[in-house]
């Protein structure tokens, strides 16, 4: 039986070669795709496709957060993650948020084909290389003070989740009651202090140490 699947990712290069990857098969349909969460939220209800493979790390709206809504208007989706990371608080985000697996992007495509069919028939997936990365996160644990949560203060840390969040600076200042160029103060500071040059990677940043509220 064909698998339909929905793509959810930024990167449109990606979606097109996934695409092409996948519908090779003849096992696989892709019967949507999406280039952002809000989208793939709306994509989901609409085409109720057996796996939605999503990216972790996106713009205004996290592959996380957008598992969670997704499964809260329909428990019986399969999210499996497809993202760069391996890092432990990013793989654990998604399957908090209820995916089923997680591949890595640069995994070989027979891995990737294999956490479909896995996810398909709702059985959980973790790719060798997130296996391995989580296994060596439990025997290696990270002092708290080199995740770099520290390097930032508890303003920033609030400051960056509702970036992460795809909020404006007048709705955070609204919402913890400082000046909306109070917010781009700490918005520069942060991306001093972590040498980051976009909201992009503030928000992947964001996603991987923890620091939004999903």
């Amino acid at each position: 039986m064909t698998i339909r699947v929905l793509l959810v990712d930024d990167h449109a290069i990606l979606r097109e070669a996934l695409r092409m990857m996948l519908e090779q098969t003849g096992e696989i349909e892709v019967v949507a795709e999406a280039n952002d969460g809000q989208a793939g939220l709306e994509l989901a209800e609409r085409v109720n496709p057996d796996v939605i493979v999503m990216d972790a790390a996106m713009p205004n709206m996290s592959g996380a957060e957008a598992t969670r809504r997704i499964l809260r208007k329909n428990p019986q989706a399969k999210v499996l993650a497809l993202t760069a990371y391996t890092d432990k608080r990013f793989v654990t985000e998604m399957m908090n948020a209820g995916a089923m697996g997680y591949v890595t992007k640069s995994a070989d495509s027979d891995k990737l084909l294999e956490a479909i069919h896995s996810t398909a028939q709702g059985q959980p997936y973790l790719c060798p290389k997130v296996s391995a990365a989580l296994l060596d996160s439990m025997r290696n644990p990270t002092p708290a003070r080199a995740q770099g949560k520290t390097h930032l203060g508890r303003r920033e840390r609030e400051v960056l989740g509702l970036l992460a969040e795809g909020k404006s600076s007048p709705e955070i200042g609204n919402q913890l009651h400082i000046a909306p160029s109070t917010v781009d103060v700490h918005r520069r500071n942060i991306m001093r202090k972590l040498n980051i040059h976009s909201v992009a990677e503030l928000t992947k940043y964001a996603i991987r140490e923890g620091l939004t509220s999903y």
